[in-house]
């Protein structure tokens, strides 16, 4: 301690009663990480949503986590298959289920419109041969019309909360990713180097 330094000590222990010089440390405030896990939080939004709709796949909350973070991601169904071990088909019906609709899943041989209106027609109506495309093209209509009116009635809550949990995930790595290298440059910050090889 020098001279300026002992001086000021000094003057801090005669006007105040305390004997010590230093603050007892406290609990650092939280970090975006310290809040509840994502997988835990990904886990509650999918137990609601398989309580409130009839889930038509019948997978862990495991192989639903990866298909939201892989959706999100922007992998391709085929490339989630292979990861996931199931059929395009099923990650397809998975992604609906959890109302994770893509672009390119409204794209028809149709106006989705017009399918709508044939659909709410009270005759019976042969939509297949009246939009002039075969059956699976019309259940795959049926299924993608039907997983947006349920998300339209949740105002699409639920994939927005994915997206939120997923994001906020990534940006509590990155954001730590660039304190620790922040940190480490600081305390590295004009060290000398002397190493002999």
């Amino acid at each position: 301690m020098d001279e300026k330094t002992e001086e000021l000590r000094d003057l801090f222990l005669d006007v105040t009663d305390d004997g010590t010089v230093t603050e007892t440390q406290e609990e650092t405030p939280g970090s975006l990480t310290d809040e509840q896990p994502e997988d835990e939080r990904l886990d509650d939004v999918i137990d609601r949503m398989e309580e409130r709709y009839a889930f038509e796949t019948d997978w862990n909350h495991g192989e639903y986590r990866r298909l939201v973070r892989g959706f999100f991601d922007e992998e391709s169904d085929a490339a989630l298959a292979e990861e996931l071990d199931a059929d395009e088909g099923s990650v397809v019906r998975a992604r609906m289920d959890l109302h994770l609709l893509r672009e390119s899943d409204t794209e028809f041989p149709f106006e989705l419109r017009e399918f709508r209106r044939l659909r709410a027609e009270e005759e019976d109506v042969d939509l297949s041969e009246e939009l002039d495309t075969d059956e699976a093209t019309i259940e795959r209509a049926i299924c993608v019309t039907e997983t947006q009116d349920e998300a339209r009635t949740a105002n699409d809550r639920f994939r927005d909360e994915f997206e939120e949990i997923v994001t906020d995930g990534e940006l509590s790595s990155q954001l730590a990713g660039e304190t620790r290298e922040d940190g480490l440059k600081e305390a590295t910050e004009g060290m000398e180097n002397d190493l002999s090889m």
